[in-house]
């Protein structure tokens, strides 16, 4: 279908263009034709959207969740990390099911749409039945898969490889291109050596980023060296892992040699400020990554450890506790965060052709209402989306060419169905 958006305030996603002022957006079937002041001679819109008091920007990309944790949220709070994990989380998804598996990616899907991600990476259980539930949807999502998860390793290593190569020969490039796959290492704490030089022998041979939290607490780091007699990430290098591109969740502890494994191994961290300062994980030093050149992105991890998926949300966290931190207020501008969040995040993925409105690029673009009370008056529409702008003012998101919801209402999920299946999962998923 073609699209014409009107009269709407664009923000490019571009460092170094990143508000070109008020313009029409020309949308031919699911590419970025037209971004400009007039409408293209011979454009014939089947839909017009009256952009007037919106600002269009790239659809959001969330680097680091766990969809189905939706389930879960404010169920298990206020306990640091290794608690929160292994005498909470561990326990509850012992007793995960598919069924409830998909009615929870449901549920945090629909948020994530209704609050402006159109792209996002998925790590947990049971993928395949994510990825479908992903395609229903009409989003964009890199699914990761690995030995471990896939629960085949009790018939051996080779045989959970070969089920992870399947996986990727099905899923990779489905859906017109929207669903790309990743090999899941969950951690080094979770992972012996002779695992970490499987999944990194894997991914080599199939040729899949790898997709791992790193460095998230100071005891996983401690840890570390008293086991293997090196941090996390010398040891993921020395493994292979970063034989692959490579995306990195959280990546808090870091020293500078760490830092400069990342850089020279063109890992992407991934920020993730809620969930980071909800289990008291530390601050990442993202200013430092910045200046040296690596590319950050940003994701919101899951529900239960933040307690929600808006990325606007995050932004807001990214652009204000490393000035404070620094105290610097020039630390992480909001330019830089909005990069972080659509272009840093789309190229991590996999994802060549988003991240960005301009011509050629995909089209997946939100439009933000910023006739609310928090946006008014506009005086600057950048710095408008980082600091004032929250996840239900996203009025419209467009995935592709598709358009995924209009007017807050979601097209292509019945709103109302996933919240009551959703609760009537978690009732399941709680109960002692």
């Amino acid at each position: 279908m073609n699209i014409l958006i009107k009269n709407v305030h664009v923000i490019t996603g571009n460092m170094n263009n990143m508000y070109t002022g008020i313009m029409n957006i020309a949308i031919k079937k699911d590419t970025i034709y037209y971004i400009g002041n007039e409408i293209p001679p011979g454009f014939k819109a089947e839909r017009i959207i009256e952009g007037r008091e919106m600002i269009a920007m790239p659809g959001l990309v969330n680097a680091h969740t766990h969809s189905t944790m939706v389930l879960m949220r404010n169920a298990s709070d206020d306990l640091p990390l290794e608690r929160w994990l292994n005498e909470s989380i561990l326990p509850k998804e012992k007793k995960l099911t598919k069924d409830i598996i998909r009615k929870g990616s449901m549920l945090g899907m629909a948020e994530m749409i209704k609050s402006g991600t159109t792209t996002f990476l998925d790590m947990y259980l049971e993928m395949e039945t994510i990825t479908e539930a992903v395609i229903e949807t009409g989003m964009r999502a890199n699914i990761s898969y690995g030995l471990q998860t896939c629960d085949r390793l009790f018939q051996g290593t080779e045989f959970a490889a070969k089920y992870c190569s399947d996986f990727k020969r099905k899923y990779d490039n489905a859906n017109n291109g929207k669903i790309k796959t990743s090999i899941e290492v969950h951690s080094v704490y979770l992972c012996d050596e002779e695992l970490l030089r499987a999944n990194a022998k894997l991914s080599r041979e199939i040729n899949s980023p790898v997709h791992i939290h790193l460095h998230e607490t100071r005891i996983e780091v401690e840890t570390s060296k008293l086991k293997y007699g090196r941090s996390p990430i010398k040891e993921c290098l020395k493994a292979g892992i970063f034989d692959v591109p490579a995306i990195a969740a959280h990546t808090i502890w870091l020293d500078d040699e760490d830092m400069q494994i990342l850089k020279d191994h063109h890992v992407t961290p991934v920020h993730n400020p809620s969930s980071n300062l909800k289990l008291a994980s530390g601050i990442a030093r993202v200013p430092d990554m910045i200046k040296m050149g690596i590319d950050v992105a940003i994701g919101t991890d899951g529900a239960a450890s933040n307690n929600n998926m808006d990325m606007f949300e995050e932004m807001h966290l990214t652009s204000l506790i490393h000035k404070g931190v620094k105290l610097d207020a020039t630390s992480v501008n909001a330019s830089q965060t909005i990069h972080m969040a659509t272009i840093n995040g789309a190229k991590a993925l996999g994802f060549q052709k988003i991240g960005m409105l301009e011509v050629g690029m995909k089209a997946d673009i939100i439009l933000v209402n910023t006739t609310g009370l928090n946006n008014t008056p506009l005086n600057n529409p950048v710095s408008a989306i980082v600091y004032s702008t929250r996840g239900n003012d996203v009025d419209t998101v467009i995935c592709n060419g598709d358009i995924l919801m209009e007017g807050r209402e979601l097209k292509t999920i019945d709103e109302e169905k996933v919240k009551f299946e959703a609760n009537a999962a978690a009732k399941q998923l709680l109960e002692s």
